[in-house]
C-alpha cells in the first residue's frame, strides 16, 4: 500500500525527498516565529535583515558564482576542480572582505545609519564564507543527486537556528540572538554537506592547479556576467531593506524583512525543492539535446498551480493573520504582504528556473536586464522617498519587479529552444 503512494518517477522522488527537508527546515522558524516575535522588536528584525543583506549581497559571488558551474561538465574529474577553485576564491574574497570591514568600519557604519549593525559588521566575513561553502557543497551533492545529505544539512541549519535565537533572546535584549543565530547555524551546517565529498580520496587527488586554471578559462562567463547578475539581483531584492533602514528607520526594515521572510518561507517550500531538481534535470535534457522547453513549460504550469490557491488566501486575509499570530504590533508586515503579492507570486516562479541563463550561456543578456531591473527598482523607491511614503514606495516597487519578471520568464524559457 504505501509502496503505491511512493512516486514513481526519479525526478518525482528527488522533489520529494528535498521537499521533505526544505518542509521541516522552513516549517521550524515559522513555527517559532510568535516566540521570536515577543522576544524581538521590530527594530531588532530590522537590525538583523540588514546583516542578512550584507551577508546576502557578497556570499552570492563570493565564489565568483563558479558553484553554479559545478552541475555543467560531464566529467566528476572537471566538476571538482571547478569546486575547488571556488573554494580558493571563496578564501581570498573573504579575508579581503574582512581587510575592508578593519579599513573602512566607521564609513560602514555611518553609511547604514545605524551604531548597532556595525557590531554585527566583523562578524560579516566569516558568515559569507561559511554561506558559500554552503553553496559550493550543496551544488556538488546536488550534481551527485545526494539529496538526502542537501536535506539533513537543511533541517541541522534550521533547527542550531531556531534554538539559538530563542536561547540567547531569552536572557540578552537586542538582535544579538537574531544574528548569532544565523551565525551558528550557517557554520555547522557545512559540516553535514562535506562529509561525503572528504571521503572520496581518490576524486580529491584529481584536483591541481592546472586543471582549476583550465576550468577557470572555459567557464570564464560565469564570474564575468553571472557574478555581477548575481549581484544585482541579491541588490534588487535587498534594495528597499538599504534604502529604508535610511530614510524610512529600522523599524520600517523590520515590518518589510519579517513579511517577505514569512510568506516567501511557507509558499517556497515547494519551489526552492524544484530549483535543485529542476536545474540538474533540465541541464542532463539539455546537454543531451532532449526537448527541455517543454519540460520547463510543464515545470511552470505544475508549479502554478500549487502555488496560487496559497498565496491568494495570504494576500487577502494577512493583516489579520499577522495580527492574531505575531501580536497586533506586526498587523503592519501584513499589510506589506498585500502589496507585495504580484511580486511574491512571479518571484517564486522566476527563481525556479534562474539557472537558464547560465546553461544556455545567455549571461550577458540576464546581466543587462539585471541593470535596468536594478534602476527602475531604484527609481521607484525614491519616488516613494520623496512623497514620504512608505506604500507608495513598496506599490511602486512591486510593480517594476513584476514587470521584469514576466520579461525574465519570458525570454528564458524561450532561449531553451
Amino acid at each position: 500500500m504505501i509502496s503505491k503512494l511512493k512516486p514513481k518517477s526519479e525526478f518525482s522522488r528527488n522533489v520529494l525527498t528535498l521537499m521533505t527537508g526544505t518542509t521541516i527546515a522552513q516549517a521550524i522558524p515559522i513555527a517559532i516565529s510568535p516566540i521570536l516575535t515577543r522576544l524581538y522588536t521590530p527594530q531588532d528584525f530590522g537590525v538583523f535583515a540588514l546583516f542578512l543583506a550584507v551577508v546576502g549581497f557578497f556570499s552570492v559571488v563570493v565564489s565568483l558564482r563558479y558553484e553554479q558551474a559545478i552541475l555543467v561538465p560531464r566529467d566528476d574529474e572537471d566538476a571538482i576542480n571547478i569546486f575547488a577553485l571556488g573554494f580558493l576564491i571563496n578564501i581570498f574574497i573573504s579575508i579581503f572582505l574582512f581587510l575592508v570591514v578593519a579599513i573602512l568600519h566607521e564609513e560602514i557604519t555611518s553609511l547604514f545609519n545605524n551604531k548597532e549593525i556595525g557590531i554585527w559588521l566583523w562578524f560579516a566575513p566569516l558568515t559569507i564564507f561559511f554561506t558559500g561553502l554552503f553553496n559550493l557543497l550543496t551544488y556538488w551533492n546536488n550534481r551527485k543527486k545526494h539529496y538526502s545529505n542537501i536535506t539533513k544539512a537543511t533541517i541541522i541549519k534550521s533547527i542550531i537556528l531556531a534554538l539559538s535565537q530563542v536561547a540567547i533572546g531569552s536572557i540578552k535584549n537586542g538582535a544579538a540572538g537574531l544574528v548569532g543565530g544565523q551565525i551558528l547555524s550557517t557554520i555547522l551546517a557545512n559540516m553535514r554537506l562535506a562529509k561525503a565529498l572528504l571521503n572520496n580520496k581518490k576524486l580529491l587527488k584529481a584536483i591541481s592547479k592546472e586543471s582549476m586554471k583550465r576550468e577557470a578559462k572555459k567557464y570564464i562567463d560565469f564570474p564575468k556576467f553571472q557574478a555581477p547578475h548575481a549581484m544585482l539581483g541579491n541588490l534588487s531584492s535587498n534594495l528597499p531593506i538599504f534604502l529604508f533602514s535610511t530614510y524610512f528607520g529600522m523599524s520600517i526594515v523590520g515590518f518589510y524583512s519579517f513579511a517577505t521572510r514569512i510568506v516567501f518561507a511557507p509558499l517556497g517550500i515547494l519551489s526552492n525543492a524544484s530549483t535543485k531538481v529542476y536545474s540538474q534535470k533540465v541541464s542532463e535534457l539539455y546537454n543531451n539535446g532532449e526537448d527541455a522547453f517543454s519540460f520547463t513549460i510543464r515545470f511552470l504550469k505544475s508549479l502554478v498551480k500549487k502555488i496560487i490557491l496559497p498565496l491568494l488566501l495570504v494576500a487577502i486575509f494577512a493583516p489579520y493573520i499577522f495580527a492574531f499570530v505575531f501580536g497586533e504590533e506586526w498587523r503592519e508586515a501584513g499589510v506589506y504582504t498585500q502589496i507585495l503579492f504580484p511580486w511574491i507570486a512571479l518571484n517564486l516562479l522566476g527563481g525556479t528556473i534562474a539557472f537558464i541563463p547560465s546553461l544556455v550561456n545567455r549571461q550577458k543578456k540576464a546581466f543587462v536586464v539585471s541593470i535596468l531591473q536594478i534602476v527602475s527598482l531604484f527609481v521607484a523607491i525614491m519616488i516613494g522617498v520623496q512623497y514620504e511614503s512608505i506604500y507608495v514606495a513598496l506599490i511602486l516597487f512591486c510593480i517594476a519587479n513584476s514587470l521584469v519578471l514576466i520579461y525574465n520568464i519570458s525570454w528564458m524559457t524561450k532561449a531553451l529552444k
